[in-house]
């Protein structure tokens, strides 16, 4: 049976070595001499550890900074963390809490003390984790079923609304990307991938109320009179109470974040929104970010009553709170998004469905499962067995290993060097980088991978890459790998990519 992994990290080798001594017999030991060598150790190995010892007081980089990081990268939520130090102020201790430790112990250290503490922490996150997991898998599941019903009412507000039809594929897309760019940057909110896919999907029935306009103010072409706008702003309050009155439904997820979304997506930062004149954070982040979402996208399309501004002009106008205040962090994040957010809304509309959808399928894939160590040692051995069969069978060209748990694209380094990609790459569906550098053959190749069954588990697809910084028509040979339990389970991919010759022969 595997150990859990613990990391210790103190500067003093004494204070490791006792800890060692009373945890080595049940656990798999790391040790750190300071904060920089505990975040490298926590960049390649984070997702395999279960616990941290953590000393506050260590020279450069202290324990609050290593808590200051995890928070950032949102390692905190996974893997927890005890302090131990000989400081007992109330305020040195109070602000570790405050920075997600999750126990406090005091030196000099009891063997008993310590082990009941690692013991009774690793299986607290182990059972959240389980809950979060089983959670997570049920808002996909139901969020899945929804798009269809939310697409269909969402269409007839844009026809009744006389708008293009990609009004609302632009909020899911803009939502999404603002929610990845604050994940990114913050773990304020708490958000998790379930939350973004969630609440990107609710996003489409933001001015279901609109339906409740009369025709003639929706779509008059000039400027509104204060009585007509007064009836334009009833529509968040009443497509709130639409979806309220779906009493069988009112507690789902989907419906209740829309509900949320519906009401106070005119709400504003600094209380002048309406219809509750809501002030900073008591508006709930999914209609901050939908708020966002509807101004950029109303500023960047045209409408009956006006032309279409420039990204530049409309985030001028924006910042310049012409349109309204907004969450500081929300706006960094849309400034942070560059040129990327005006570049995806002007793809081909066919295009920006199949991201949409592409986005939705590759949460299916970074869905953590809670399994049995022996079930997760079965899987991890029939994977190494499966690659290694393949790398033995197949030879040439750039390989690759797709491994679904943890999540990582792992290449040779020559490979990785020709691609200009990294060596290893955690979470890669969801790494922004490497889909720029893979651009539409990444896309291809989920779409392709996703097609497979353990019966007919390979497949080729052709496309273009830049290797050695040219771009060249290539061909990708992939084997998908399954578990050989009586429900196959997906469990990576591996295979090879070569440049294809005027020729038709393959060259790497």
């Amino acid at each position: 049976m595997n150990k859990h992994k613990i990391l210790l990290v103190d500067d003093s080798s004494m204070n490791r070595a006792i800890l060692a001594g009373m945890l080595e017999d049940g656990y798999e030991l790391l040790e750190a001499e300071d904060g920089f060598q505990a975040i490298d150790i926590l960049e390649r190995q984070v997702h395999d550890i279960s616990l941290i010892l953590l000393d506050i007081v260590m020279p450069g980089c202290d324990g609050y900074g290593v808590l200051s990081h995890m928070k950032q990268r949102r390692w905190i939520d996974d893997v927890p963390v005890i302090v131990i130090s000989a400081e007992s102020s109330p305020d040195f201790i109070n602000r570790a809490y405050d920075m997600g430790a999750a126990d406090y112990i005091g030196r000099p250290f009891e063997a008993y003390v310590v082990q009941r503490r690692v013991q009774n922490t690793i299986a607290l996150y182990e059972k959240q984790k389980k809950l979060a997991a089983i959670v997570a898998n049920e808002i996909f599941e139901r969020t899945r079923g929804y798009d269809r019903m939310v697409a269909l009412l969402s269409q007839v507000v844009e026809f009744r609304n006389q708008e293009s039809g990609l009004h609302v594929l632009h909020i899911n897309l803009i939502t999404e990307m603002l929610l990845r760019q604050l994940m990114k940057k913050t773990g304020r909110y708490g958000l998790k991938p379930s939350d973004v896919q969630l609440i990107s999907t609710a996003s489409s029935l933001h001015d279901i109320g609109k339906i409740t306009v009369p025709d003639a103010i929706l779509n008059k072409p000039g400027r509104l009179t204060p009585e007509e706008f007064e009836v334009i702003k009833t529509h968040s309050a009443e497509g709130a109470g639409m979806l309220e009155r779906l009493s069988d439904y009112r507690n789902d997820p989907v419906i209740s974040t829309a509900r949320d979304i519906c009401r106070w997506h005119h709400e504003r930062y600094d209380g002048k929104g309406y219809p509750d004149g809501l002030v900073g954070d008591a508006i709930p982040i999914s209609a901050q970010v939908v708020s966002l979402a509807d101004v950029y996208d109303a500023l960047t399309s045209a409408r009956c009553y006006k032309k279409a501004f420039s990204h530049e002009r409309a985030l001028e106008m924006i910042l310049d709170g012409q349109c309204g205040t907004f969450n500081p962090l929300l706006l960094e994040c849309l400034l942070e998004l560059g040129d990327q957010l005006p570049r995806t809304l002007k793809e081909d509309p066919a295009e920006l469905k199949e991201r949409r959808e592409l986005m939705q399928l590759t949460e299916g894939f970074s869905q953590h499962e809670v399994l049995e160590t022996s079930t997760q040692l079965m899987r991890q051995l029939q994977f190494e067995k499966a690659r290694a069969d393949y790398f033995e069978k197949t030879a040439g060209g750039h390989t690759f290993v797709f491994k679904r748990e943890p999540p990582a694209l792992v290449l040779p380094p020559e490979s990785a060097s020709r691609l200009g990609v990294k060596e290893v790459t955690p979470d890669p569906l969801y790494n922004e980088a490497l889909r720029e550098t893979l651009g539409r053959f990444m896309t291809d190749w989920i779409w392709k991978q996703r097609a497979t069954t353990p019966e007919a588990p390979d497949f080729t697809l052709d496309g273009r890459l830049c290797i050695d910084g040219r771009d060249a028509a290539c061909r990708c040979v992939c084997h998908v790998i399954w578990s050989d339990e009586d429900v196959p389970k997906y469990l990576g991919a591996v295979g090879s990519v070569k440049k294809l010759e005027n020729t038709g022969r393959t060259d790497g």
